[in-house]
């Protein structure tokens, strides 16, 4: 069991809002070894949101890694590809959570 102490550096904010959508998005092919940042519009976003996404499926060898608020009703994720040859993440309907 981990004990902290010394935390009072931390900030503290209460949440104004937490929301699920569910939102049709359609990625495009990402490089081999790489990760690359895609943007969709997604209304309702709001620069700071903390964001979660959960695709509606799992490709192989290609998947997400991080997903933010990057403007104003914009969903940024950033996908990896760890293999040797291009590829497209799944299409389909993501979940997404965020809080404010």
């Amino acid at each position: 069991m981990a004990t902290y102490t010394g935390v009072s550096n931390l900030a503290s904010e209460t949440l104004s809002k937490i929301e699920k959508l569910s939102i049709s998005l359609t990625p495009v092919s990402v490089a081999a070894n790489t990760a690359a940042e895609q943007t969709f519009t997604v209304p309702g976003l709001q620069v700071g949101d903390f964001v979660d996404v959960s695709p509606p499926g799992i490709t192989a060898g290609v998947s997400p890694l991080v997903a933010r608020c990057s403007a104003l009703n914009t969903l940024a994720i950033t996908f990896v590809n760890a293999t040797a040859g291009a590829l497209t993440p799944l299409a389909g309907v993501y979940q997404v959570k965020y809080l404010r």
